[in-house]
Order: structure tokens, then C-alpha cells, then sequence
């Protein structure tokens, strides 16, 4: 496995914030507003009803929701998203079965610097995945080539996960044979890309792609977390099942038969993870509350399945 190696400390990500339901609305409970003053206390003060702003409409519709420009939109904040620089954002919804838990939302800044891609991609009357939207920064090329590929079942990063319905990390997206957009995410400069799915009520699979790039990276440390083994008993923590980051590497290596002996565990409620693990709840935290050192916020995305808790996706900036 390769060193990625991030060259800059711009995120594509401004901003990463939680809301959950209380009562009838959906109330901000968490975020990293990375020195957005404004924006945050206009967000702490702020609620939705289901159905109203960013938020509620990824409640209402249940499936994820971009959102590529604010003006004249159905977003709430436009005027504080203004004043801080934010153009853009995506609205990932959290459901257990029917029950919503939670509604991670992440916002960017359009300039022509930013580089990167947030995806979300679901099925046609072909029974082939298609781009639903995306928000890809100044990365227009790749837009346009993503716009016009289709994915079967187990092809490319979206048709990986769709067949396996587990999470999926993927490196040197320029060069990968594995990779069907390789030549085109090569000229944008994208190399690290984790996909993973979004489950919902309803039959409709949602499979979300986030694609980094060197210069302004989605992260410069990603993870992904069975926590299969936990639900059934088994070890009573989540493992470590693939990671990558920008100064040492790998994060979990292969015995040769599929397995590590050595993977890291995580324990409910201990550390970042193990706060996803307990509440089940998306977890947005800033240097300083448990972060390995050189990282100035996580972020946990928890996906339900089957009941209880599956897996576990978590970027570090």
C-alpha cells in the first residue's frame, strides 16, 4: 500500500455539522465550523422543520441531497454562508431502518483552487448506477466525464460498494486499474477515494464517493471500522478494517490471508471512534478532544444495517 502524501493543509471540507431530531425539528447538536463565527452562531440558533432547508429536505426525501448553489435555494443560511465563503454543501442522512437519527451536513467553498468530489450516486431503469449529483470544486473535467459513466454492480468505486454493501477505500485513483475515471481523476489530481453506502428507507441503494486531492485534500487521513464483530458479540469493539493516511501510510495491512492480526480496536465511548460507536450518531470534533496529534477535526459517519450498527467512516483533517 502507498503513502499518500498531501501536499497542503486547504480542505476541500469548510465546514462539517450534525443536526438531530428534537421533537418535530431537527436542531444542530455538533459542529466543526473551522473559525466561522458567524456562520455558526446563525446555525446554532436555527432549526428545520422536515422538509424545510438543507436539512429537512435530506429528512423529508430520505437520500442524501447536493445542494451546488445557495442563491435563490431552498437553504436557510444563504446570507451567513455568504459572508463566510460558502457556496456548496451536502446533506447525508442517518437512518436506522425507518427512524431518522441524524443529518450530517458538509459545506464547501467554490474558487479556482478547491479540487476534489462529493458524489452521490444511485440506480436507473437500467439497473446501473448513475451520478444523482456531485459538487467537484474546480474540477470540471471530471465532472464532466462522471456525469456520463454508469457503474453494474461490483465495477468501479460506487459498483464496489454497491455489490458489497460495506465501505471501500481506494488509492492511486489516477494510476488504479480498479478505478474506471483513473485518467480523468489524474488530471485533476485526485488520489485517495472512500466509498460507502447510505442506507435508507425505501429500495433505492444511495452509494456516497469522496474523492481527495493532493493540493486541497477532502482529508489527509481516512478510516473505515467493522463494527459488525461488536453487534454479535463477539469482541465488543469495532476493527480497523482499512485506512490510509499522509505521513505513515497504511493503517491496517493484510497477513496475507485477508485478515491482521494487529488491527486496531475501538471501544464504545472511548475516544473519537468509540463516541460514534456508543451514540450511534454522527461525531464532528476539533483538535484537542482526543484527535491523534497533527489533526485539527474528525469526522465519524456511523452506517446502520440490519438493525444495529455496521460500520464506521471517519476522516481526520
Amino acid at each position: 500500500m502507498n503513502v499518500v502524501a498531501h501536499t497542503s493543509t486547504e480542505p476541500f471540507i469548510r465546514v462539517a455539522e450534525v443536526w438531530v431530531p428534537k421533537g418535530e425539528r431537527l436542531v444542530c447538536s455538533a459542529g466543526d465550523y473551522n473559525g466561522l463565527d458567524g456562520f455558526e452562531a446563525a446555525s446554532r440558533k436555527t432549526s428545520f422543520a422536515k422538509g424545510e432547508g438543507l436539512p429537512g429536505k435530506a429528512w423529508s426525501e430520505a437520500r442524501p441531497v447536493v445542494l451546488k448553489s445557495f442563491d435563490g435555494s431552498y437553504f436557510q443560511r444563504t446570507e451567513a454562508a455568504k459572508e463566510a465563503g460558502l457556496t456548496a454543501a451536502v446533506a447525508i442522512p442517518v437512518f436506522a431502518e425507518a427512524t431518522l437519527l441524524a443529518v450530517l451536513v458538509v459545506l464547501c467553498g467554490d474558487d479556482a483552487v478547491r479540487t476534489g468530489a462529493i458524489e452521490v450516486w444511485t440506480t436507473d431503469a437500467d439497473d446501473m448506477l448513475t451520478l444523482d449529483d456531485g459538487y467537484y470544486g474546480a474540477a470540471e473535467e471530471f465532472e464532466f466525464v462522471s456525469r456520463h459513466t454508469h457503474f453494474p454492480r461490483g465495477q468501479g468505486l460506487p459498483g464496489g460498494v454497491w455489490a458489497s454493501d460495506t465501505p471501500i477505500l481506494m488509492r492511486d485513483l489516477g494510476a488504479g486499474y480498479k478505478f474506471i475515471r483513473a485518467s480523468a481523476a489524474g488530471k485533476a489530481g485526485l488520489t485517495t477515494g472512500i466509498g460507502f453506502p447510505v442506507p435508507v428507507p425505501g429500495g433505492s441503494p444511495y452509494i456516497l464517493t469522496l474523492l481527495s486531492a493532493l493540493g486541497t485534500p477532502i482529508a489527509r487521513r481516512f478510516e473505515i471500522w467493522d463494527a459488525r464483530a461488536a453487534r454479535m458479540g463477539k469482541s465488543g469493539n469495532a476493527v480497523l478494517i482499512d485506512g490510509v493516511c499522509e505521513r505513515a501510510g497504511a493503517l491496517w495491512k493484510d497477513d496475507g490471508d485477508g485478515l491482521n492480526s494487529d488491527a486496531p480496536t475501538a471501544s464504545p465511548w472511548k475516544g473519537v471512534i468509540g463516541q460514534v460507536l456508543g451514540t450511534g450518531l454522527p461525531v464532528v470534533a476539533r483538535k484537542n478532544v482526543g484527535l491523534p496529534e497533527g489533526y485539527n477535526a474528525f469526522v465519524g459517519l456511523p452506517i446502520h444495517r440490519g438493525g444495529g450498527l455496521s460500520h464506521v467512516v471517519a476522516w481526520y483533517i
